[in-house]
């Protein structure tokens, strides 16, 4: 049986990027994103662009998604937990908190 990898060159700006694909594995979300060219694979498809406005008010707390993988989006829900040990990336939440006023 032969084992075959592809080494991906990704170019942008000045920087350039090399991503292996494992032989026989399945693709990742970040192997998808990265053969599409898309980041977002699922939230708000048909718009243009999405963006979400948020108010806080004093006392709040709220953790936003930025992997794009959430099902609660723009909120998290810890799908970058599962996307973090597949792919061994580190990405997170925001978190963003406002001070109850005194």
């Amino acid at each position: 049986m032969k084992t075959v990898s592809a080494v991906i060159l990704c170019t942008f700006s000045a920087s350039a990027s090399a991503f292996v694909v494992r032989p026989g594995a399945a693709k990742s979300p970040l192997e998808s994103r990265l053969f599409d060219g898309k980041i977002n694979s699922k939230i708000e498809l048909d718009s243009p662009k999405v963006a979400t406005m948020d108010k806080l008010v004093p006392g709040d707390k709220k953790v936003y998604c930025r992997c794009w993988l959430s099902g609660t989006f723009p909120l998290c829900d810890a799908s970058h937990v599962a996307h973090n040990k597949d792919t061994g990336d580190n990405v997170g939440p925001l978190i963003v908190s406002v001070d109850k006023s005194g």
